[in-house]
């Protein structure tokens, strides 16, 4: 039985965390470069039995860039930051970005400032490598009512200065509920995109989660145009096990008309970096899927 992230984020507990500063021209320089990568949540059960092997396996594939879902007391995949990016390097590998849910151990909100944990958290991402440090989640608690979330917006933009001083931004990355809750006449992904600052806050466009909130990618990425500086990218079928209405599968052979989508991306300005994840695999190994995935892009022209 697959795990959606959806359900991952909700049942895991993420343990966070310590500075390295990249260069402001290191940053910009890679802002500039188109990148195809995974997520490797694609891949979530051959990484936890053997992460080494598995990053082997992706880099004979041909990717060369990766994108974490798991650091938990300061590790990733068990691997301390230095020796997760030194493990990265032998395989010719990078890893630009990253998942770690900014929850309420991360924001002191009587002091308003950043705890020790988020703190440790942007300084292991720095040292990985990474460019930027994304929260794939949105507690309940900051979207019972629009005044509040909006108020919490502030907090993501000062996380994006936080950030900024190692030489990164801070991002989010969607899921479904923010296009089919509304607060205060608005979807709670229109209160996200009009009240974060994208210079300080990126916002990662995961092309198949909203399907299951009702919206569609394209009529996404028409209306904030440049506003996705990076992509999950996703295609989508109903799903077979009837947890959700749709579930994940191989690029090109779903709904989502995936190339319209990230070509638009591309085109309109703002997409350079284009992470592929796959959650469900409909009876293929998760590993047959990557390479599937990886041969689909490279065949649209994405490497």
């Amino acid at each position: 039985m697959h795990q959606t992230r959806r359900g991952f984020l909700k049942t895991s507990s993420l343990a966070l965390g310590g500075t390295l500063l990249f260069s402001n021209e290191l940053f910009a320089a890679y802002k500039r470069k188109e990148i195809l990568g995974i997520q490797l949540y694609s891949v979530r059960d051959d990484m936890k039995k053997s992460p080494a092997e598995t990053l082997q396996q992706l880099s004979a594939m041909g990717y060369r860039y990766v994108e974490h879902a798991n650091y938990i007391d300061r590790k990733f995949y068990g691997y301390t930051a230095a020796e997760f990016k030194k493990r990265l390097d032998g395989l010719g590998m990078k890893m630009l970005s990253g998942h770690t849910v900014f929850n309420k151990n991360h924001w002191d909100a009587t002091k308003k400032e950043f705890t020790d944990t988020w703190k440790y958290t942007v300084e292991d991402a720095a040292t990985a490598g990474q460019q930027f440090v994304i929260s794939p989640w949105l507690d309940e608690s900051y979207r019972k009512n629009a005044d509040d979330l909006k108020h919490y917006m502030e907090v993501f933009n000062q996380c994006g200065e936080l950030c900024k001083k190692s030489g990164m931004k801070f991002g989010y990355h969607n899921h479904d509920f923010e296009f089919s809750q509304h607060l205060g006449g608005m979807r709670v992904y229109d209160i996200i995109l009009q009240y974060t600052d994208p210079a300080l806050v990126a916002q990662q466009l995961d092309t198949g989660n909203l399907y299951n909130g009702g919206a569609t990618a394209m009529e996404t990425v028409k209306k904030y145009p440049g506003r996705f500086e990076l992509m999950h990218v996703k295609d989508e079928i109903k799903s077979e096990n009837g947890n959700e209405k749709f579930e994940s599968t191989v690029l090109g052979k779903g709904i989502v008309n995936v190339k319209e989508v990230i070509d638009f991306g591309r085109k309109s300005g703002g997409t350079t970096h284009f992470i592929i994840e796959q959650e469900a695999y409909q009876g293929k190994s998760p590993l047959d899927c990557a390479r599937e995935d990886f041969s689909v892009m490279k065949k649209w022209g994405y490497l």
